[in-house]
């Protein structure tokens, strides 16, 4: 028999199911990897020093040229379900109107719940 999923650890339910390697909420929609869960997690701050997880949404504070293209992220631009990687650009996302890429944690503000 395998391990019980862990309850969401937004709205503390029960339900969560796995969709490929993240773990889903049904009841709040919130998606994250079990292993951030623990607390070994990595730790990462935004650039006022509010710490980020997995899913959250962040607002770029200055404007970002893209490498190898002519296009910019605007200041404001908001970042929705973010993910946390190791590395130097350490969140990965999917930026409106550019796609994926990976974002520095210091030029981007967690904005509120």
């Amino acid at each position: 028999m395998t391990d019980p999923l862990p309850p969401c650890p937004r709205c503390a339910s029960a339900y969560t199911y796995e969709v490929d390697a993240l773990l889903t909420c049904p009841e709040c929609g919130f998606e994250w990897q079990p292993e951030t869960t623990s607390e070994e997690a990595l730790e990462v701050r935004d650039s006022v020093g509010n710490v980020l997880r997995d899913g959250d949404t962040v607002t770029v504070i200055k404007d970002l040229k893209v490498k190898g293209s002519s296009s910019v992220v605007k200041m404001g631009t908001k970042v929705r379900g973010i993910r946390l990687v190791d590395g130097d650009h350490d969140i990965a996302c999917k930026i409106p109107g550019i796609g994926q890429m990976g974002l520095k944690s210091q030029f981007v503000k967690k904005v509120a719940d």
